[in-house]
């Protein structure tokens, strides 16, 4: 499959006024190498709910979640918890595993230590789509 590469202006862009950016020369960037380490272990999801918001993930948001990094306190994960998929940081207080939200409005969640509990990986980037981008594509437009 042909990874495409995009020109990327390697300068930082000021959010206030702007500055021209004519002189800057465009040297390619390959998004699946900038954001993906481990191919084959490798998926991406979409978030549903604003239960971590804290963390900057927002409803609409593509994960890109890697299941060959083992899963540390203070990661955010992908885990199933009772046969359901979550979201959520993986933290360890007392000695026990905790799933926490990213939202004052969401209460922490212990990991249990019997079955019903996995982590499946660790969520390396979030890819955001801003206004009328975030349409999803037509078939057509798909590659």
């Amino acid at each position: 499959m042909h990874r495409p590469t995009i020109p990327f202006f390697d300068q930082a862009v000021a959010a206030g006024f702007p500055s021209p950016a004519a002189d800057h020369e465009a040297v390619g960037l390959n998004l699946d190498r900038l954001l993906i380490r481990h191919p084959a272990a490798t998926f991406m999801l979409r978030v549903a709910g604003d239960s971590m918001t804290g963390a900057g993930i927002l409803d609409g948001d593509l994960a890109i979640v890697d299941r060959a990094i083992e899963a540390r306190p203070g990661h955010v994960v992908v885990a199933v918890l009772d046969g359901e998929f979550v979201l959520k940081r993986l933290r360890l207080r007392g000695g026990r595993l905790f799933l926490d939200a990213e939202n004052p409005r969401f209460r922490a969640c212990v990991a249990p230590t019997e079955s019903g509990f996995d982590v499946w990986g660790v969520v390396t980037a979030v890819v955001r789509q801003m206004g009328a981008a975030s349409d999803p594509p037509k078939a057509d437009e798909q590659r």
